[in-house]
């Protein structure tokens, strides 16, 4: 699944959660996703801010769920995920012995780990954590791969607790 099939899929107070830590955390990054919008569908930026907030973020989920808007939605993912969930982040590595910064940055990804490991760490930040931020970075995560794991893909496609429904 691309980023911009994961903002399809995103439920509505989750879409909301996201465009809100943007503009609290990366209001440089929110006005730049504006304007980028804007540009690809041939409009003034303007005529994206004036709408009231919760008729923008429906139109710029919708934007950022076509396809010719993966790379604005893979790097909005990348931004929300370190900066609003870093801890999870860094936890799933932890959780699988994968070396990263410290700030869920990993150079290099190792080989894809074993099936029980990764079902298992997958329980333990869904024990804390809403299904559908785990999800999101899950989904996110193998989007971001070269290659991805196969053992995730099959994990994903098959476990309802990380579904991503359309919605």
């Amino acid at each position: 699944m691309k980023c911009y099939e994961i903002f399809a899929r995103l439920s509505p107070e989750l879409t909301n959660e996201i465009f809100a830590h943007l503009i609290e955390h990366e209001r440089p990054v929110y006005k730049a996703m504006i304007q980028n919008v804007a540009t690809r569908r041939k409009l003034r930026s303007v005529f994206i801010e004036r709408k009231p907030r919760d008729e923008r973020h429906v139109w710029l989920k919708q934007a950022l769920s076509l396809k010719s808007a993966d790379d604005i939605a893979t790097q909005l993912l990348q931004i929300w995920l370190l900066g609003a969930h870093r801890q999870m982040i860094c936890d799933f590595l932890d959780l699988l012995g994968i070396k990263h910064d410290g700030k869920g940055v990993v150079d290099d990804l190792p080989a894809e780990p074993r099936r029980e490991a990764l079902a298992g760490t997958i329980t333990k930040l869904l024990e804390n954590r809403p299904p559908e931020v785990v999800a999101v970075y899950l989904h996110a995560f193998q989007a971001m791969g070269q290659t991805g794991w196969s053992t995730l893909d099959e994990i994903l496609a098959t476990d309802p607790r990380i579904a991503l429904r359309i919605s």
